[in-house]
């Protein structure tokens, strides 16, 4: 990658598979971008470029070096690979690209205090995934021959997705008047039969019908 390539790329500003930091964070707040790139299809961050998409690189690229080594050490179980490369921006400064693959070994979890959270991507954010996505992560390996049964509950379902378009665990669970833990369970199996689609989000995810390529 050249300095071009990088300053292009920081141009079209961060989103689901590109972010942005002027140094590498302390601990669990690097931990976190690297690990939800892992569990949400890769990406790519830039060490050495602001948050308004300016490059200006990193001054002492060693320590910057030690510093995520550190922590991915410390704080992502199982550990995630990651691919580096190094742009010079001028003769003391340079961008570090690291590359993150999507990952076989999802769910990557990280220390955070005394729990082990998952995070995934959401738009240009990495947030706490849900109890449903990190199931749906689990089962990835599993996503041949779903059994279920299409009762009245999933009827009612799809017609509130054909009238509203989305909906929450929550949501659900009030519609049919049965524990969230069952519409989790129901929502994470149509999901998993490609019936439904899951959208991550910070504040709650929801789900949508599953729309054919030729609907």
């Amino acid at each position: 990658m050249t300095l071009d390539d990088v300053t292009r790329l920081a141009r079209t500003g961060e989103g689901q598979h590109l972010e942005f930091k002027k140094r590498i964070p302390e601990g669990a707040r690097f931990a976190k971008e690297v690990a939800a790139f892992a569990n949400s299809g890769g990406g790519i961050l830039l060490i050495g470029v602001d948050d308004d998409g300016t490059v200006t690189g990193v001054r002492d690229r060693e320590e910057e070096l030690f510093a995520l080594r550190s922590i991915l050490d410390t704080f992502c179980s199982p550990p995630v690979a990651i691919d580096i490369e190094l742009v010079h921006v001028s003769r003391r400064r340079e961008v570090i690209v690291i590359r993150v693959s999507s990952s076989g070994d999802r769910p990557h979890y990280v220390q955070k205090d005394e729990r082990q959270v998952v995070y995934i991507r959401a738009s240009d954010q990495s947030v706490e995934a849900s109890a449903e996505s990190t199931r749906l992560m689990k089962l990835r390996d599993a996503d041949v021959d779903v059994a279920f049964e299409f009762g009245d509950r999933e009827l009612s379902l799809m017609r509130y997705l054909d009238e509203y378009g989305q909906v929450t665990v929550d949501q659900f669970a009030s519609l049919v008047n049965i524990p969230e833990e069952d519409a989790s369970d129901i929502l994470v199996v149509l999901t998993r039969a490609s019936l439904l689609n899951i959208h991550p989000s910070e504040r709650s995810d929801f789900f949508t019908i599953a729309r054919s390529k030729a609907g």
